[in-house]
C-alpha cells in the first residue's frame, strides 16, 4: 500500500508542486494577516523534508562521496567563482535599486543545500555527491556571502549580513536532520521500527515538499503583490540565470571529466539557490531592506518552475552515453 501510494506521489509530483504554488499564492493574497504564522512553520517543515531526503541516501555511498575531491572542487569552482561572476553581471541591471540589488545578490550568491538533492535525484543525478558537499557549501557561503555582498553592493550592505543565521540554519536544517537520518539508517539494520520509519519518510517526501512550497509562497504573497511592479525587474534576471547555468554547469563538469550522474548533480547545484535557507536572513533585514524577502521568494517561484523544466532537459542534455570517469564519480 505504501509503495503504491509513493509511486503515485512520484508520478504526479510536478503538477502537485505547481498546484501548491498556485494555492499558496491565492491563500496568501486572501489572508495576508496569516503571513507571520505561516513563516514560523517554514523551518520545522523544511527540516523534516531534509531528514526524509537524507534518509533516502545510503550511508555507504555518502562515505565514498566524501572522498571524491574532483567533484567537490568542481562544485566549489562553479558556485563560488563562476556563479558570483554571473550574479554580479545580472545585478548590474538593478544596481540603482538597493532592495532589489541586495535581494538578488543574497539569493544568487548562496548555493542550495536542501531541495536541490530532491530534484537531482529525480533527474538521475548523484544526490549523494551533493549531500557530501553540503557542509562545504554551507561553510563557504557563511564566509564568502558577506564578502561578495560588500564587493558587489557596497560595504554597508555587507555589514547587514552576519554568520549567525547561517550557523543556525546549518545546525537545525542540515546537521540535525543528517545525524538523525544516519542514526535511523544504522538502527534499521537491527530494528523493524526504524525500517518502517524509513519507508514512511520516503512516502512523505513529496507531501513535505508541497507543504514547504505552500508555506514559503503563502507567507510572502502579500508582499509580492504590494511591490509587484518593482519585482518584475528581477524576474527576467532569474530566468536568464537558469538559462546561463545549463551550459556553464555542463561545461565545468566536462572539464573535470565527471561521470553522468555527477555531471547532472553539478548542473543542478549551480542552478539552484539557497532561497529557503536565506529567507530567514532576508526576513531579519532592517527596514531599509523590507522588500528583500519578496525578492527572494520571487526567485523561489521562478526557480521551481525552472526545475520542472530542468528535470526533463538535463537528462537529455547530459545523456548516459556521455558518461566519463571512474565509478567513484557516479
Amino acid at each position: 500500500m505504501l509503495e503504491r501510494t509513493n509511486r503515485t506521489f512520484q508520478k504526479w509530483q510536478v503538477p502537485l508542486y505547481l498546484l501548491a504554488v498556485a494555492a499558496a499564492a491565492a491563500f496568501g493574497l486572501m489572508r495576508p494577516q496569516a503571513a507571520a504564522e505561516l513563516d514560523s512553520g517554514i523551518n520545522p517543515v523544511l527540516g523534516l523534508l531534509l531528514f526524509a531526503t537524507f534518509l533516502a541516501i545510503p550511508l555507504t555511498r555518502l562515505v565514498g562521496a566524501l572522498r571524491n575531491i574532483r567533484f567537490l572542487l568542481a562544485v566549489v569552482i562553479l558556485n563560488f567563482l563562476a556563479v558570483p561572476l554571473v550574479g554580479w553581471l545580472l545585478s548590474r541591471v538593478v544596481a540603482a535599486d538597493a532592495e532589489l540589488l541586495i535581494g538578488l545578490l543574497l539569493v544568487l550568491l548562496a548555493p542550495c543545500v536542501d531541495y536541490v538533492i530532491v530534484f537531482t535525484r529525480i533527474a538521475g543525478g548523484a544526490g549523494h555527491q551533493l549531500l557530501a558537499a553540503t557542509p562545504v557549501l554551507m561553510l563557504l557561503q557563511v564566509v564568502l556571502l558577506p564578502v561578495y555582498l560588500s564587493w558587489f553592493a557596497g560595504g554597508a550592505l555587507g555589514e547587514v549580513v552576519t554568520p549567525e543565521p547561517f550557523v543556525h540554519a546549518f545546525t537545525w536544517l542540515i546537521a540535525v536532520p543528517l545525524v538523525s537520518a544516519m542514526l535511523v539508517q544504522l538502527l534499521a539494520r537491527r530494528f523493524r521500527s526504524a525500517e518502517v520509519l524509513e519507508d514512511l519518510m520516503d512516502l512523505l517526501m513529496v507531501p513535505l515538499m508541497i507543504l514547504v512550497l505552500f508555506l514559503v509562497v503563502a507567507s510572502q504573497a502579500s508582499s509580492v503583490k504590494a511591490d509587484f511592479s518593482r519585482l518584475l525587474a528581477v524576474v527576467p534576471l532569474y530566468v536568464l540565470f537558469l538559462v546561463i547555468m545549463l551550459p556553464l554547469g555542463k561545461g565545468i563538469s566536462r572539464i573535470f571529466k565527471l561521470a553522468v550522474p555527477a555531471r547532472r548533480a553539478l548542473v543542478f547545484s549551480g542552478a539552484t539557490r539557497n532561497s529557503l535557507v536565506v529567507l530567514p536572513l532576508a526576513l531579519a533585514m532592517p527596514e531599509p531592506f523590507a522588500l528583500v524577502p519578496a525578492v527572494v521568494v520571487a526567485q523561489t517561484i521562478i526557480e521551481l518552475l525552472g526545475m520542472l523544466i530542468y528535470v526533463k532537459v538535463v537528462p537529455r542534455l547530459i545523456p548516459e552515453k556521455l558518461g566519463l570517469g571512474s565509478s567513484s564519480n557516479s
